[in-house]
């Protein structure tokens, strides 16, 4: 044995000396806040009623029941069927209480977790859960499931199934803080089902679980049907004390949120998540919101929102320059867009990471003027004496000023009027397409067009259907479009996949900008490996910044609140989690509180 592996095994040896078991895992190793003996968390009702069918609506169909792969359109809620080694508490920002682990060893010097698995774990055709089916999953994702996999969990070294109930996974360097949190979200698949089948297609056959689910009835693309299982080898956990109340879970798919909220009304699905702002300020109205039968709420949501913009692909050369794409997005006029077309209900979206103390505001701190000076000349000069801000409209619709600054942008960047078009040197247009597949967000990028042309830019909208919209999504084929990136209170992994080089030729990752920056790699990498919550809030503020200053996307809006509309037969706990809306902590009340009929 070469003398560099002997001191790796010694290392490991010792270091599984000190490795104390605990029933929870927290990011900085700071006591979680429900201890050892907990019988529920707080924001569940333990003694609810389980029954009845929850009714659900999902938008554009879909074509594969395996999310685990970058092709097909995959059936919501897929994730009901399966069991995590872990389970994520919803008021704490990152804690992970053992689900399929009835006890969790991390490495005092982070260079392994270990797993005991729970002996009484089953799949739903009694089959035994086990460590090898723990290794079996993880080289399956990371070897042929999407590319996120493979980012995500690209500082693990090697698995090791150590018996039949106890798995290790060793890694590459001691700095990932994140690493052993976001393995316990490894939803585990049965090697006795995928073995002979083929894991890289999409298919309709309801595959092999052991959640709190089965899949039972499929009509490909309209619907799915998900059953609770009466005997489900977890339900007395008290991860699972008080959830998934619902003896099936239906949901029924819909071609356009208007008829979708048309058919929420009438009562063919019981809860709706509203994006819409018309929709919340007008769209309800009727009978039975008139009635009492729907209930309407606005809960806090506590989340980071991330960020929803317009984004550029930079693949594209006319992106390139970001004059260009700083003068582009001054035409966009929020305060008109949020006074006309969404009822003033909305925040503009001035932050990476929105809502949370994440976001970079005001100058520099002394901290991540230590990041960032070693990167002066790769990144904006702005960076480092300017606050970044939005430009602000009267709402009116004017944006003269506006206009000019951009003007004189797109003249620094070389761009001349000609015939009323705004040309390059070249004497080609400034014209792009912007690609989307909702009809609903054409309303409101036909204003932003407007503004365009008034500057002799061409944009036009092309919406196409959902699959598509994928397959262009994937291969890159688009000039801009409408994404999101959604960040959680502790930002890590997924990271790489927004915005690192490595993600660049990623069919499905979420760098749509087609980053490749070593800046923002380095960003990145500090990032997840920041060793202290101080210092991951330094490195997320210093990414931040950066990003926003490349004006690689025109932010959007967003609201602190979910916009949620049920009827009045669902109930939920008196305490709502922090961070989500806790639909399977809801239960059904007695049938005999059902309205007969509805509208």
């Amino acid at each position: 044995m070469p003398l560099t592996t002997r001191l790796c095994a010694l290392l490991l040896s010792c270091c599984a000396l000190t490795a104390q078991a605990q029933h929870a895992l927290t990011l900085y190793d700071d006591a979680p806040k429900y201890p050892a003996d907990f019988t529920h968390f707080d924001y569940v009702n333990p003694d609810a009623p389980k029954s009845g069918t929850l009714r659900l609506s999902g938008l554009n169909g879909f074509d594969s029941l395996n999310p685990f792969i970058p092709k097909g359109n995959a059936a919501d809620e897929i994730g009901l069927i399966y069991d995590k080694l872990t389970h994520h508490s919803l008021d704490e920002p990152f804690t992970e209480y053992g689900l399929l682990a009835e006890r969790i060893e991390k490495d005092p010097h982070n260079l392994f977790v270990r797993f005991h698995l729970r002996p009484e774990a089953r799949f739903h055709d009694g089959q035994p859960l086990t460590a090898a089916d723990v290794v079996f999953t993880f080289e399956l994702l990371t070897q042929q499931g999407h590319p996120l996999y493979r980012h995500y969990y690209a500082d693990v070294a090697a698995v090791v199934a150590e018996s039949e109930h106890s798995v290790r996974f060793d890694f590459k360097h001691q700095r990932n803080r994140e690493l052993p949190l976001i393995l316990g979200q490894l939803q585990v698949l049965p090697k006795h089902y995928w073995h002979d089948k083929d894991f890289s297609k999409t298919s309709l056959q309801p595959p092999l679980g052991s959640g709190p689910y089965t899949i039972t009835k499929v009509a490909a693309g309209r619907s799915i049907t998900y059953q609770r299982v009466k005997d489900w080898w977890g339900k007395d956990l008290p991860v699972n004390r008080g959830q998934y109340n619902f003896d099936q879970v239906q949901i029924d798919y819909y071609q356009d949120m208007s008829v979708a909220l048309e058919a929420f009304k009438a009562g063919q699905f019981d809860f709706n998540l509203e994006y819409s702002a018309k929709n919340w300020a007008t769209g309800y109205q009727s009978p039975a919101l008139k009635r009492g039968d729907i209930v309407r709420e606005e809960i806090r949501n506590h989340n980071p929102v991330g960020m929803q913009g317009y984004v550029f692909n930079l693949r594209r050369p006319l992106f390139a320059d970001a004059r260009v794409r700083e003068a582009i997005g001054l035409l966009f006029d929020f305060e008109w867009t949020n006074k006309q077309l969404f009822y003033s209900s909305y925040l503009r979206s001035n932050s990476f990471f929105a809502n949370s103390e994440l976001a970079a505001s005001g100058l520099p701190s002394p901290a991540e003027l230590e990041l960032l000076e070693p990167l002066r000349g790769q990144i904006p000069d702005a960076v480092f004496d300017q606050e970044f801000t939005l430009p602000v409209s009267d709402g009116s619709g004017i944006i003269r000023e506006r206009r000019l600054q951009a003007w004189k942008l797109l003249e620094q960047a070389g761009y001349r009027i000609e015939n009323d078009r705004m040309v390059n040197a070249q004497g080609q247009p400034l014209a792009f397409e912007f690609l989307i597949t909702q009809a609903n967000l054409e309303r409101v990028l036909l204003p932003f067009k407007r503004n365009l042309a008034e500057l002799g830019i061409d944009m036009s909208i092309r919406r196409a259907d959902v699959s598509q919209y994928i397959n262009r999504m994937r291969s890159r084929d688009f000039d801009m479009t409408s994404a999101i990136w959604p960040q959680s209170g502790s930002p890590g992994n997924e990271q790489r996949d927004f915005w690192h080089s490595a993600s660049y030729d990623n069919p499905g990752s979420r760098n749509f900008i087609g980053l490749q920056d070593p800046a923002i790699d380095q960003l990145v990498e500090g990032l997840i490996n920041a060793d202290s919550r101080e210092a991951l809030i330094a490195h997320t503020r210093a990414l931040d910044r950066v990003l926003l200053w490349n004006h690689y996307v025109i932010p959007n809006y967003y609201t602190d609140r979910w916009r949620i509309a049920h009827w009045r037969q669902l109930k939920r706990p008196a305490t709502a989690p922090l961070y989500d809306v806790g639909l399977f902590t809801w239960w059904i009340e007695d049938s005999a509180a059902v309205p007969e009929t509805r509208e």
